[in-house]
């Protein structure tokens, strides 16, 4: 396989050769017959008399030397940073003082698949990746406000099989699951999240109430839309509809199977998810249910978002921040 950057193939530069010195043809003759400058054509024709057939391989095109280029001990903090945090450049730049940047090439250089492809617990490469350039935001806070429903298996107690290993004694069946309602703004990435039994229409009624209260107080005092998916407690809960009457949105809801339409959503349940439900191996459902709390406040107000690159609290102007205190277990 020739260089990427190569016009001619290996066999192309053979055909250039047979035919300027086999052939005795002038050099800007055949540079032209095969859509090449004759000074590249002479750099072939000139390698190949002094290297033979050898002279016609591709070469790196790596400097003999880099001054500039990061240590391997730096190198090595990243790569280390990056296994224990499980975080992307942004993040990792804050707490190795190396440039987003170079992390970015550090990470390739090393080998090291996307965070998107790992499993969240262990690190290992679990899937191929794909990603877009096209992407959309609204304009100010609280034009916005994208809703949804995670479903988590609830933790036996003593811890389930992450932590044991899959064995019929933690299999725990029959304890059920949690639903973690969540919200989270289209513009500033704010997110609100509460964990409750169920997903019914009054259950999701009332947390949009409190999470409006919520987004008030970080200052976002008006929700004009939010956005669902096409589930019975969206769509047909006359106290979802009230709710949303209550609080002046008008209600939105994605064409059905097209769940990127609520993207923004769908991608913060995948991060609370990977950072916060299985970020470690959790002793109980309670344990888990109590380190909720303290991860929302930590991503609203410390975690560098790769959209915005900042921390959603700054796209805001809020009257004060008490943190997310949503109660990891909010009332029924």
């Amino acid at each position: 396989m020739s260089h990427a950057n190569a016009r001619l193939t290996i066999h192309g530069r053979f055909l250039l050769v047979e035919r300027v010195i086999g052939d005795q043809r002038p050099v800007s003759h055949v540079a032209k017959e095969l859509g090449i400058f004759r000074q590249c054509a002479h750099r072939w024709v000139k390698r190949f008399r002094a290297e033979a057939e050898s002279g016609l391989l591709d070469r790196s095109s790596r400097p003999h030397r880099s001054p500039s280029k990061t240590c391997s001990e730096r190198e090595d903090a990243v790569v280390a940073a990056r296994t224990e945090l499980r975080c992307g450049p942004a993040r990792l730049s804050r707490a190795t003082g190396v440039p987003e940047r170079t992390i970015s090439r550090i990470l390739v250089r090393r080998g090291l698949p996307p965070l998107a492809a790992c499993d969240p617990v262990t690190g290992a490469l679990i899937r191929a990746t794909r990603a877009t350039t096209v992407r959309y935001e609204r304009q100010h806070p609280g034009e916005l406000i994208h809703v949804d429903v995670k479903k988590l298996g609830r933790i036996p107690d003593g811890g389930g099989w992450r932590a044991h290993g899959r064995s019929e004694k933690v299999r725990g069946r029959g304890i059920g699951f949690d639903y973690i309602h969540a919200a989270i703004d289209d513009h500033t990435r704010l997110a609100y999240a509460e964990i409750h039994p169920d997903e019914k229409g009054t259950t999701a009624a009332g947390f949009l109430l409190r999470a409006a209260a919520f987004f008030k107080t970080q200052g976002i005092g008006k929700i004009e839309r939010i956005i669902t998916d096409n589930a019975f407690a969206y769509r047909n809960s006359t106290a979802f509809k009230t709710a949303a009457t209550q609080i002046g949105a008008q209600q939105r809801f994605i064409k059905p199977h097209c769940p990127w339409t609520n993207g923004k959503i769908e991608r913060f349940n995948r991060t609370m998810a990977a950072e916060w439900a299985y970020a470690k191996p959790f002793a109980s459902n309670t344990e888990r249910a109590a380190a909720l709390d303290p991860w929302l406040n930590y991503y609203n107000t410390e975690r560098i978002h790769a959209a915005i690159k900042d921390t959603p609290i700054t796209r805001v102007s809020p009257t004060s921040w008490p943190g997310t205190s949503s109660a990891a277990k909010a009332p029924n």
